[in-house]
């Protein structure tokens, strides 16, 4: 085809160290070490982010008209706008061919591979997977004693302070008894494991249709799980109605 008279010219449209915009975009997560299909918006900047840590290094094809730039846990990837001016008709062309991006993120790769769509901007959410979350609370725990880890994992859960290298866990729904405190009840709120240490552990709502005075021994119960070394509770006491939360680690990665 003819290309004589005609002027063509890359466009990026706004500013590139710009976020999408928040209204439109939309969210997606990869893992580390496979490759993640993905869709990613060919006229809008897109947002990456690295959980937990930077963005080390991106590799892809620049001369597939791609723009990328990157900044601590942040990077945005601008597919770019190809203008043609012939005889005074200006034209847009954008890209649709798919583009593979190797983006190094906590020590590990994360391989995208994006197909260019008319769609709104996206973010992609690098998500660290079990061997970078097992090396963090290893770092994380491993200077602890037993006694001292119960006591920071507890924490974390009454201080709501959870660390993003613990992996959150569907908690169970059915209401449970102890046989030890009858008339009480307990809910399980959250469940975590917590890889690379060999714990896991779970948050309870208690509650009591009466006042009530609680010992944390009495929840030493198989109902809560196997292997229980450390029990904490937010209060002793409750008043009708009242709650009470309830923290339970095990050691093993049964619940």
């Amino acid at each position: 085809m003819p290309i004589l008279g005609r002027r063509s010219s890359l466009v990026l449209s706004g500013a590139l160290l710009c976020a999408a915009g928040p209204a439109l975009a939309q969210s997606i997560a990869a893992l580390p070490d496979q490759t993640s299909r993905i869709r990613l918006s060919n006229r809008d900047v897109n947002h990456v982010i690295c959980v937990g840590g930077e963005i080390e290094d991106v590799k892809f094809s620049a001369e597939k008209g791609i723009a990328v730039e990157r900044g601590g846990s942040d990077a945005w990837i601008k597919f770019l706008v190809t203008e043609l001016d012939e005889a005074g008709m200006k034209t847009r062309s954008f890209v649709t061919a798919p583009a593979e991006f190797y983006v190094a993120c906590n020590n590990a790769i994360y391989p995208l591979y994006a197909e260019p769509s008319d769609i709104p901007a996206q973010t992609v959410t690098l998500v660290p997977g079990g061997a970078q979350r097992a090396r963090s609370n290893e770092a994380l725990l491993g200077p602890l004693v037993e006694e001292e880890r119960a006591v920071s994992i507890a924490l974390a859960l009454l201080q709501d302070r959870v660390p993003g290298s613990f992996t959150e866990v569907a908690p169970g729904l059915a209401r449970l008894a102890i046989a030890d405190l009858p008339g009480i009840e307990v809910r399980e709120r959250r469940r975590l494991a917590i890889e690379g240490a060999g714990l896991t552990a779970s948050e309870y709502i208690v509650t009591s249709p009466v006042a009530a005075t609680l010992d944390e021994r009495a929840f030493l119960d198989t109902a809560l799980g196997t292997e229980i070394f450390a029990v904490t509770l937010d209060r002793l006491t409750l008043a009708p109605g009242e709650a009470a939360r309830l923290v339970v680690v095990r050691r093993s990665t049964g619940l």
